[in-house]
């Protein structure tokens, strides 16, 4: 075998590989005939995630679509919890404590005569659960059931997808942002915010 004989076969092998691959593929089933093929339902809870998250999640109360999901923790995101540090049967020796630890805080939830007050949420005896209007505790990972009470409408679109956003693949187990990952719980609306840069109008 002559050098230029090599040089064409070494030229000519990356060809016949890719042709090998592609012959291999096509010799598969495509994804529609597996599809087809199928006679489970597909279950998207048996692939595993493609990253891991570096963030606590915890097992939501609810249901989607029939199945189990997670949600962000919202605990290790309060500066201050556990609330009951401060919080004790004790007289407070501070002058201004409430100012001092939550003068930050502006309270912009509802409207007129239904605006909120702190105890409306937070549990008057435990400091550490919120409570809803029948006097349930709710833990502060699970804040989405006091926000249902009232948005029920939102909670509906969280729980099916349509509010909120999910911070994982589509495949795998499913976990979505928590209200309070993306609304202030004292001032859940907005703000209006005009857009950064704008285009002209074509004809100037």
């Amino acid at each position: 075998m002559n050098i230029l004989t090599l040089r064409f076969a070494f030229l000519l092998l990356p060809a016949v590989m890719l042709l090998n691959s592609q012959l291999a593929i096509a010799s598969q089933d495509s994804v529609l005939d597996r599809i087809h093929a199928a006679d489970q339902p597909f279950d998207n809870m048996q692939i595993e995630s493609a990253h891991q998250l570096p963030v606590k999640t915890v097992l939501a109360k609810e249901s989607y679509q029939g199945g189990t999901f997670r949600v962000l923790a919202r605990k290790d995101a309060i500066s201050r919890y556990r609330c009951s540090v401060c919080h004790t049967k004790k007289t407070p020796q501070a002058r201004d404590g409430a100012l001092l630890t939550h003068g930050d805080i502006t309270i912009n939830h509802g409207e007129g005569k239904n605006e909120l007050a702190c105890i409306e949420c937070h549990d008057r005896q435990d400091r550490d659960f919120l409570v809803d209007m029948q006097g349930v505790k709710i833990d502060f990972d699970h804040s989405y059931q006091l926000c249902g009470q009232c948005h029920f409408r939102p909670k509906r679109d969280w729980l099916g997808g349509a509010h909120g956003k999910r911070v994982t693949y589509w495949a795998g187990e499913r976990v979505v942002m928590n209200c309070t990952s993306c609304h202030d719980p004292h001032s859940p609306a907005f703000k209006t915010k005009m857009p950064e840069t704008y285009s002209l109008p074509l004809d100037e």
